[in-house]
């Protein structure tokens, strides 16, 4: 069971992570009139500052008291989740009668979601 409320934690700060990250980069983007690039930049950096602030109190309950090595264990696994997004969404949606573009970001989402639920349990927080 405590598995299974650690995984609702995780979806549930990633949900909020992903509102902060669409938020900070239209706010940045349309409103501060920031390149689109850089304001999709300081959205993903924000989102990953507070899904590791959250998952390291509440969904790992870490007591890790070197939380730099822990943060850039955890950035990493996010680096890597982002870039199998977009080939998992490459792949699906490129080739020759691929599928549309939002089946495959579904797809993509929920791979990368076990991917980084697992690596950030076995790897940054074990």
């Amino acid at each position: 069971m405590d598995l299974i409320l650690r995984i609702l934690k995780f979806g549930l700060t990633g949900l909020f992570g992903m509102a902060i990250d669409f938020g900070a980069t239209w706010l940045f983007k349309e409103k501060i009139k920031v390149n689109k690039y850089v304001a999709n930049a300081i959205g993903f950096s924000l989102a990953v500052t507070n899904n590791y602030l959250i998952n390291r109190i509440w969904t790992f309950q870490s007591t890790n008291a070197h939380w730099g090595t822990e943060f850039s264990k955890f950035l990493v696994v996010s680096l890597i989740g982002l870039g199998l997004n977009t080939i998992i969404i490459y792949l699906f949606h490129q080739r020759k009668n691929g599928a549309n573009f939002y089946v495959a970001k579904f797809f993509a989402i929920i791979i990368v979601f076990v991917w980084n639920f697992l690596a950030n349990m076995l790897f940054t927080f074990k």
